[in-house]
């Protein structure tokens, strides 16, 4: 506290702290918060470990259920039957399959309601026909080919599914995921023989087989088929697109109903070439109560195109027959679905994001509760806050993660363990950093710490349901375009979605298959969104950190006075002073008229700025040069004028008192000084450097104690100053000693005030850490603002020999309301009235300038009142009776018009003539003179 304390220099920026030390002194005060709030930090993490320990049960009772008899395969022991035993072939995913049975080649046909009407109606009885397109660019071979299309041979097999695979079956159910059982024999669909042109005179036929260990047997229907002409691709390709899916399966269409069992162009067939395209339905379902399957009816199409050929080359009677189609052989399995890794993108995404207004709330608190502006008026520099505050998160994320992959794994949930842990380290390294500069960029919106976090509470928990249930449709629907996936990927919670849903993808299919999950050479996949997802998150990071650091250059968002929009393109040189003398605006029939109202004492002083402006002076450590604050008026009001040109010359080892009424401009003016508010017109120089363009080196010299208190209710008093003193170049046992001396000196160090929180003092005592805080370090210049402020007596003693003590070799300007407390710490005053200078001096200049008057009390029975006033007229016609009550009067007494001896004398003959119980007579005193001032005032005309 004394000037002989480390960290005391010449001019501003002399002894500067360094990068490091600043962000030194600002990670430690991070990690001692941090400490304080356990109790924050342990929901934070319990909540990753909350979700994973859910998954993990949920797990295991779908675990449970797949382990009972209905999914496992084996030997039923009521029936002896083994494998395949249940009729709806439930069991068929999981059982080892050694010999898989072959089945007929179909043809996939449209169900009735939705096949193409040839000729505007049905054909008779028989119902709707099944339609074949075809081209060609030789229309005679086309022709050809297409009659040969449903030509068939009786067979002389004794099999009856050989025989019915020669009379082309069909039919419109769906085939399952696997063709270990043929769906057309077990679905409630007709199973149909094609017939070429008309069923006409054809015959029913039986088929019987040997299905799920069990004889079987079903009829057919006859379906006739038809080929019809297009002149070309386009033409088969526009109607088969057209009339998909346009009528109604319960038989009573809409719309157009064109579906059609299929297509071919032979393009360039001949005798000597063959050369087809088939048009077949991969659609897997005609409506959305179906599951879709994994397998389409291709081999049936494919053959009747082959023999066609072969007719049309060699003879009709040429064959090359279809006789079945298999599945391959298998192993048993185990039903082992992973839904952790098909739900738990949507959970995962919530603990991922939950760090996000954790972050922008943190940081918005700062600035409600102008704590960086306090660390930045004390010496802290945007650089070191920026990157102290971005690591510190980030390294949060990264703990919180750790812990979030290694619960996940321990607990065994396979979207960690099957992926690389690499691939995941990488993705949510780039993550991580992308959301701590976002949160930091989303900072800068919000002014208010709740509504920052309801806000980003509904941005994690919102994004997350619609990645779940709008965007993840996307995804699994083959048919969105890649421009709107990719177009919705650049919204940061569907680009982290997206990673997310790639790995539980690769971790199910892993774990069902008994495979890996993604690993390193699965990026290159075709399907693989994570590298697209990689990109677009590093190049949001890298445009986020640069916003972010933009908009806190430009928007007033807690670290002092914002630049202009464009401040990177304008020219560097210091801007001009105005040195016009204040003036006030007399507004006369709608004319401005400039009347000077500077007073003797006032003008005195801007003549002073004046020269020193041209002659500086290193004596003086402050200098306000013509300093005005106007806030522009809405609504239609006029314009509120808080400080109206201040000119004020402070020096070295000089406490300056500012008084005035409240709302008088004392604030405002100490707000400008210490780079909180932007000077409307006019500067300031602190130690030569101007406020407006050289504030970040002012910083480093000076102390302010605020008017509100800005600590952090969490830490001690020791822990406040020893951040500060870090900032100020404290070290080692120069800052111990300078902390203890500190705390001693506010009357804080006894009985381990100092080492309690904060938030556990009461209004005094915070009210002098503050004081502390701002005499930390041996600063150059100090604002203090109503420091006295909700202290007891002794304490307010106690804190004016600390400010009394401070003034040596320091330049201070102090605010206040108490007339004892100026007349107390102040070389000179200031009294503001209506944001302007009224008057300047010291106290006893200022009671003999403005209160040349004696003061007279004197109590005596209320019927003897007037002889009291008689009394006083006989002393001078001017004075004036200020005060009158229950016989108690106050005269005001021109001290030019009558002496003190007289006034004894005469009060000394008067208590011979009526009754004095009391009197007294005093000077002016400078609460008097403070009244006076603001009276007079009241009645100016605003300055402009």
């Amino acid at each position: 506290m004394s000037s002989e304390d480390p960290g005391a220099g010449d001019k501003p920026g002399s002894n500067v702290p360094t990068f490091t030390t600043q962000a030194n002194a600002l990670l430690r005060k991070n990690i001692i918060y941090q400490k304080r709030n356990s109790a924050t930090n342990c929901c934070i993490v319990s909540f990753p470990i909350a979700i994973c320990i859910l998954l993990f049960v949920f797990q295991r009772v779908i675990n449970n259920v797949f382990d009972k008899a209905d999914y496992k395969c084996g030997c039923d022991e009521a029936t002896g039957v083994c494998g395949l035993q249940f009729s709806d072939g439930s069991q068929a995913a999981y059982c080892a399959v050694e010999h898989p049975p072959g089945w007929p080649g179909f043809v996939q046909v449209p169900k009735p309601a939705y096949r193409a009407v040839v000729g505007g109606a049905d054909v008779g009885s028989f119902g709707r026909p099944a339609t074949i397109l075809y081209t060609g660019r030789d229309r005679s071979i086309a022709d050809g080919l297409a009659n040969s299309l449903l030509l068939t041979t009786p067979s002389n097999s004794t099999d009856t599914l050989t025989q019915f695979s020669n009379l082309i079956p069909g039919s419109s159910s769906w085939l399952l995921r696997s063709n270990i059982i043929e769906a057309a024999f077990t679905e409630p669909d007709p199973i149909y023989v094609l017939r070429n042109q008309s069923c006409l005179g054809q015959s029913d036929v039986s088929i019987s087989v040997n299905l799920l260990g069990a004889p079987f047997s079903r009829g057919t229907e006859c379906l006739t088929t038809r080929t019809i002409y297009r002149d070309n691709s386009s033409d088969i390709n526009s109607e088969l697109y057209k009339g998909f899916r346009k009528g109604d399966p319960q038989g009573n269409p809409t719309q157009i109903i064109n579906e059609y069992a299929g297509a071919y162009d032979f393009r360039n067939t001949s005798l000597n070439n063959f050369d087809v395209a088939i048009f077949y339905n991969q659609t897997m379902v005609n409506d959305t109560s179906q599951a879709p399957p994994g397998y389409a009816r291709v081999s049936r199409p494919m053959n009747l195109a082959v023999q066609a050929f072969v007719r049309f080359a060699v003879g009709a009677q040429a064959e090359v027959p279809l006789w079945f189609v298999k599945e391959m052989p298998r192993s048993a399995s185990q039903l082992r679905l992973d839904l952790t890794s098909l739900l738990g993108p949507l959970f995962y995404m919530w603990v991922a994001a939950l760090l996000f207004p954790v972050i922008v709330t943190s940081v918005v608190y700062e600035k409600q509760k102008n704590l960086r502006m306090m660390m930045k008026m004390h010496g802290l520099g945007d650089n070191a806050y920026w990157a102290i505050t971005y690591l510190y998160f980030f390294a949060l994320s990264i703990v919180y993660f750790f812990f979030f992959v290694a619960i996940g794994s321990l607990v065994g949930l396979q979207f960690f363990r099957l992926n690389s842990y690499s691939l995941q380290a990488v993705f949510y390294f780039v993550y991580l950093n992308l959301q701590v500069a976002l949160g930091i960029l989303a900072a800068t919106i919000f002014t208010n710490a709740k509504t920052a976090t309801v806000s980003g509470y509904l941005y994690v928990f919102g994004f997350g349901l619609m990645g779940q249930f709008f965007f993840s449709s996307f995804l699994e629907d083959k048919n969105t375009g890649r421009g709107w996936i990719l177009g919705m990927e650049f919204l940061p919670p569907f680009s982290l979605y997206r990673g997310l849903y790639e790995f539980g993808q690769y971790a199910f299919v892993g774990n069902f298959q008994k495979t890996d999950g993604m690993k390193w050479g699965n990026l290159s996949d075709k399907d693989n969104g994570l590298r697209t997802v990689l990109i677009i998150q590093a190049v949001e990071w890298l445009v986020a950190l640069f916003l972010a650091w933009y908009l806190d250059q430009v928007v007033q968002s807690g670290s002092g006075i914002r630049k202009h929009p464009l401040f990177f393109l304008r020219s560097k040189k210091k801007l001009s002073s105005s040195s016009a003398p204040a003036k006030s605006l007399s507004r006369t029939k709608g004319v401005d008229v400039d009347i000077e109202m500077d007073k003797p004492d006032v003008a005195q002083e801007r003549s002073v700025v004046d020269r020193l402006r041209h002659e500086p002076d290193s004596a003086y450590s402050i200098i306000c040069d013509n300093l005005k604050k106007v806030y522009p008026g809405t609504d239609g009001n006029p314009d509120k004028y808080a400080v109206r040109g201040l000119s004020l010359a402070v020096q070295r080892n000089e406490c300056f008192g500012m008084l005035g009424p409240n709302g008088a401009g004392k604030t405002s003016t100490i707000n400008m000084m210490i780079g909180f508010l932007t000077p409307s017109s006019g500067t300031a120089y602190i130690k030569g450097l101007d406020i407006r363009t050289e504030m970040d080196r002012i910083y480093t010299s000076m102390g302010v104690c605020p008017q509100h208190d800005l600590i952090w209710e969490t830490l001690s008093g020791r822990e406040h100053l020893m951040f500060y003193g870090r900032l100020k170049n404290l070290k080692g046992s120069a800052l111990e000693s300078a902390v203890d001396a500190s705390l001693k000196s506010v009357n804080l160090f006894n009985n381990g005030v100092g080492d309690k929180r904060s938030g556990q003092y009461s209004g005094g005592m915070k009210r002098r850490l503050s004081v502390a805080i701002s005499l930390i370090g041996n600063p150059q210049v100090v604002y203090m603002d109503e420091p006295s402020t909700g202290l007891d007596p002794a304490s307010r003693f106690n804190l004016w020999n600390v400010v009394k003590q401070a003034k040596k070799d320091r330049a201070i300007i102090l605010t206040t309301h108490s007339m004892e407390e100026a007349e107390a710490l102040c070389d000179r005053l200031g009294i503001f009235v209506n944001g302007q200078l009224q008057c300047i001096g010291d106290s006893k200049e200022l009671t003999s300038r403005y209160g040349g008057v004696h003061v007279l009390t004197i109590t005596t029975p209320a019927d003897e009142e007037d002889d009291v006033a008689k009394m006083v007229s006989s002393f001078s016609p001017n004075a004036r009776k200020v005060y009158g009550l229950a016989g108690t009067q106050k005269f005001e007494i021109p001290k030019t018009d009558v002496q003190i001896a007289q006034i004894f004398a005469s009060v000394e003959k008067a208590k011979q003539s009526f009754s004095i119980q009391a009197w007294g007579i005093a000077d002016t005193t400078l609460e008097d003179v403070f009244i006076q001032i603001a009276r007079e005032a009241q009645g100016d005309v605003p300055l402009s």
